[in-house]
């Protein structure tokens, strides 16, 4: 059995799970909002008390594989609406900007032009400059897979080289450096 979706989802005050037998569909409402997931027909999900248990119908390498899927999955809805998220990036490189208008997110990265980039609505995002410091962009939200999504869009416009650790990384992330060249006599 999965170890991971043999364990109970714990669902704390102020979140209601509702499963909906018709079209196999998980809804999770809290304070921060309400997400939805379709599961596949054979599972089945049972809530006692304060727990919800996620049951696989039998042990084929699929379901097996679904099980603790599906069980994550719960489990950051729940996580999500309850606290919600937050992603941190920063820039880190001679002349890199951030603004935010809104949504949208204008990026100087090194490149000969500003690059714009919309962010969900369903995501709050804030850019951060102080001196002496990194630019710094938050995304918060209660989608754990879209925040992520997101994050890693905005980190590819400008990858990380290994050589001076320039580019757009998440914040305490660590980085490889190379050498370089060594120097001749």
């Amino acid at each position: 059995m999965s170890r991971i979706g043999r364990n109970p989802v714990q669902i704390p005050k102020g979140v209601t799970i509702t499963f909906n037998e018709g079209d196999h569909k998980v809804s999770v409402k809290g304070p921060k909002g309400e997400l939805h997931q379709v599961l596949d027909p054979d599972f089945k999900i049972k809530q006692e008390n304060a727990e919800l248990i996620v049951e696989r119908p039998s042990e084929q390498k699929r379901h097996k594989a679904m099980h603790g899927l599906y069980r994550s999955l719960i489990d950051n809805m729940v996580t999500g609406v309850n606290t919600g998220y937050k992603r941190q990036l920063e820039l880190v490189g001679v002349g890199f900007k951030v603004s935010a208008q809104g949504n949208v997110l204008e990026l100087n990265v090194g490149y000969s032009h500003a690059i714009f980039f919309e962010v969900p609505s369903e995501l709050k995002v804030q850019a951060i400059t102080e001196k002496g410091s990194n630019p710094t962009i938050i995304l918060e939200g209660i989608d754990k897979q879209l925040i992520g999504q997101m994050a890693a869009k905005i980190k590819s416009f400008r990858k990380v080289e290994p050589y001076k650790g320039k580019g757009i990384r998440y914040t305490g992330e660590f980085i490889r450096r190379k050498a370089g060249k060594a120097a001749s006599k």
